[in-house]
């Protein structure tokens, strides 16, 4: 266990010599106004993190940083994330994937001002920037998701919101210790949308969930349709596992407004010719959605060749 400090930082890790990301994320955590105690990497695979922790000097150049290896077998997005905040005794959780990088060095400290602001946020989640290289589809697709404006979610804005109420994401999300031990951290096993899940039950307990739009990461993907399909087959599939939090609301009308939405953008920036090769990216997403909420009826065969996830199924 880490000694007590007043924000800690949890981040899965996984092949992290693909690019410099994760070294740029330490850079500017290693620099907030608001510093981190500790924090604490999550890597999957050992022998896929010792060469290059030794090649970018990480033990030397971020000396706070604390590292827990856990094998391809093991790792699943809620338990694996539940697992690190164990390491940690900080009131206060930020959890970041490590392809998010800090915008500034007030992340930390607009995070924990929105959750000392607002005494029931359960979690406070930051506004997601595009990346450098961003495809204009997916920088409308980052404004769409994560508006300038913050916001406050209770459960009487169900009904207003529909899924937005429980929305939240774990690519840079700060929690409450005291609330997330209170709902048993996050549900596993989980393929996916462990973030939502929580926000859900913080709600239906009395909780609020906070956009905090002050605080701010680069994160952004131009996925191929392949991608999104893979990836949009798990999210289907974490909708079919979970129905106390999305059976009753409908996320195709999100579906249906992002679409209208980022043809119309596409228009007025001149790149119209890039909605054809948009569109049946859509398809490819709206097709492994469909799959994945009916994933109960697919022979073990099919589902391993439409997941992200293979090791989950095992």
């Amino acid at each position: 266990m880490l000694p007590d400090s007043v924000v800690d930082v949890v981040i899965p890790v996984y092949r992290p010599g693909r690019d410099d990301r994760l070294v740029r994320a330490l850079t500017l955590l290693q620099r907030q106004t608001v510093p981190a105690g500790h924090i604490i990497l999550m890597n999957t695979e050992e022998r896929l993190y010792t060469d290059w922790a030794e090649r970018e000097r990480i033990a030397e150049r971020f000396p706070g940083v604390t590292v827990r290896h856990v094998t391809a077998e093991q790792f699943d997005h809620a338990a694996t994330r539940t697992e690190g905040a164990a390491c940690s005794e900080a009131a206060f959780l930020l959890f970041m994937t490590m392809d998010a990088v800090p915008a500034d060095e007030e992340l930390i400290g607009s995070l924990l001002e929105t959750m000392r602001t607002h005494a029931d946020c359960a979690v406070a989640y930051a506004r997601q920037l595009p990346a450098e290289g961003a495809s204009e589809a997916e920088r409308f697709t980052r404004s769409f998701n994560y508006p300038p404006q913050s916001s406050v979610k209770k459960r009487a804005d169900e009904k207003r919101l529909g899924i937005k109420a429980s929305f939240a994401s774990n690519v840079c999300a700060m929690y409450r210790r005291e609330i997330f031990e209170q709902l048993g951290g996050f549900a596993a096993p989980a393929i996916f949308n462990e973030d939502m899940v929580f926000a859900h039950a913080a709600l239906h307990a009395g909780y609020a969930v906070c956009y905090c739009a002050e605080a701010r990461v680069f994160h952004s993907h131009n996925y191929s349709a392949a991608a999104q399909f893979h990836r949009n087959f798990d999210l289907g599939v974490s909708q079919a596992m979970h129905p106390e939090v999305f059976a009753g609301v409908s996320s195709e009308k999100e579906g249906r407004r992002l679409v209208t939405g980022t043809v119309a953008h596409l228009r007025r920036h001149g790149a119209g010719r890039q909605i054809p090769a948009w569109l049946w990216g859509c398809v490819a997403r709206y097709a492994g959605f469909l799959l994945g909420k009916h994933y109960r009826w697919l022979p073990r065969k099919l589902i391993l060749q439409c997941t992200n996830q293979r090791s989950f199924w095992k």
